[in-house]
């Protein structure tokens, strides 16, 4: 099963497959980094203050340098989603992981943290004075006109999201919160972002300030850097993909923006292909 989106680069937009919402995965990584940033904007919450009294700080969470583990290594984790068991409960999940040991000192290395965007959802909430599904409504979904966009919540919230062969997946074991949406608000949401629609210049400047990743390069990503919340080129971000792509039970999803235009797709798998080659080849 397959859905894609184009818009930009003066065609109009053009929507393919499912219509239904679809699981967003680490996409939603990027809807959270912008919610942050929106927070930023209205002087709710600061770059470079130190996060919940720890050693790191919001900018350093959003870009994975803050030194947290993460969950996706441990194998009972992964086992018990398969098994169809519920979610453990958050303390329980962070000392599986030993979340009070930092793997490095904040700010001098790179580690993908699913704890840390955790962190980050934590800190909207307590910013905000919201729950999370609130706060991106009013910070994210509202302001860009998304019709379909929602925080998962329950394995009930799930029942008319396409979720291929993972029927049944309670998003609890998404710690960060999973959003759903389809694959065309997916693409409206990056277009808005990427197109300086929902943050100051200076905060999406920010956005787009990445981590180089050399030991992560590929036929796909060959300069690969890591930003607040999307990844991107370490060379010249303004002239290479930007987005995010996102992989759980049963499909994967990929957004990027690139001159102008913003390409989505989600496929299940493995019966379709890799989510990120098809966004390359409807850049191309």
């Amino acid at each position: 099963m397959l859905a894609t989106a184009t818009i930009g680069g003066g065609n109009a937009p053009m929507f393919e497959g499912t219509n239904a919402p679809v699981p967003w995965w680490s996409f939603t990584k990027t809807v959270l980094s912008a919610a942050a940033l929106s927070l930023v904007d209205h002087g709710k919450m600061n770059l470079d203050a130190p996060v919940a009294e720890r050693p790191f700080t919001l900018r350093q969470l959003l870009r994975h340098e803050a030194g947290l583990p993460d969950y996706g290594s441990i194998s009972r984790y992964h086992e018990d989603v398969a098994a169809g068991k519920a979610p453990w409960p958050v303390p329980k999940m962070l000392s599986a992981v030993q979340a009070d040991r930092l793997r490095f000192e904040p700010g001098t290395g790179w580690a993908y943290s699913n704890i840390g965007y955790l962190m980050v959802a934590q800190t909207i909430e307590a910013s905000s004075g919201m729950p999370l599904a609130a706060a991106l409504s009013s910070l994210v979904f509202d302001p860009v006109g998304l019709q379909t966009a929602r925080l998962a919540m329950s394995a009930d919230d799930l029942a008319r999201v396409e979720m291929a062969s993972a029927a049944g997946y309670n998003p609890r074991w998404v710690y960060h919160g999973l959003v759903t949406g389809t694959v065309a608000d997916a693409a409206r949401f990056l277009h808005t972002l990427v197109t300086g629609k929902l943050l100051r210049p200076s905060t999406l400047s920010a956005m787009l300030d990445g981590h180089p990743l050399p030991q992560h390069r590929s036929e796909t990503h060959p300069d690969p850097a890591y930003g607040l919340g999307v990844m991107l080129s370490a060379t010249n971000p303004e002239l290479h993909p930007i987005g995010h792509a996102g992989e759980g039970p049963g499909s994967q999803i990929a957004v990027y923006a690139f001159a102008g235009r913003v390409a989505a797709a989600w496929s299940s798998t493995p019966t379709d292909d890799d989510a990120e080659m098809i966004v390359q080849r409807l850049l191309a």
